[in-house]
């Protein structure tokens, strides 16, 4: 009888489940914070009906720093209504920063890597218009980034 139960739910899931075409492309701006470095350049690639890479590149300065984070998520993209998508995404990055008047003796840089996930919510207008907003927590690996940072972002992108 349990067999029989998660077949059938297992059958609903799938027949549930629209397929859509995504973007082939889309190019943007990602308006986040935390250690995303605040606005980073994204673009997103299709890679099948309901699946993309997006990659992401931040560039940060300030008075004694500067530095760029690099991240790559694979998502898989639902539809929840009309043209409204949710997403659920794994990936990972690489960044780097380097520090300003650091005395004589200590390294002024430092590389890190990243693990992350990704959840969100996009709507896609009949122009070639994307509007996201979405979460993406972070574990860091390294010195400068070795906590779990929680970043939330506004994606703007053109499709194409």
């Amino acid at each position: 009888m349990k067999k029989l139960f998660l077949v059938a739910l297992a059958f609903i899931g799938f027949a549930t489940v629209n397929a859509q075409d995504i973007s082939d492309n889309a190019i943007g701006l990602r308006l986040g914070d935390s250690d995303g470095f605040g606005a980073q350049i994204s673009y997103q690639r299709a890679l099948g009906d309901n699946n993309r890479l997006e990659v992401d590149l931040g560039i940060t300065n300030g008075n004694n720093y500067d530095g760029f984070k690099l991240a790559g998520i694979y998502q898989w993209v639902w539809v929840l209504d009309g043209d409204f998508n949710w997403y659920a995404g794994v990936g990972g990055g690489v960044g780097s920063i380097s520090f300003d008047n650091v005395p004589p003796g200590f390294d002024d840089s430092e590389t890190f890597f990243f693990a992350a996930g990704n959840i969100g919510i996009e709507y896609n207008f009949d122009i070639p218009l994307q509007l996201s907003l979405d979460a993406r927590p972070e574990f860091g690996f390294g010195d400068f980034n070795d906590d779990l940072d929680f970043d939330i972002a506004l994606g703007i992108r053109y499709r194409f």
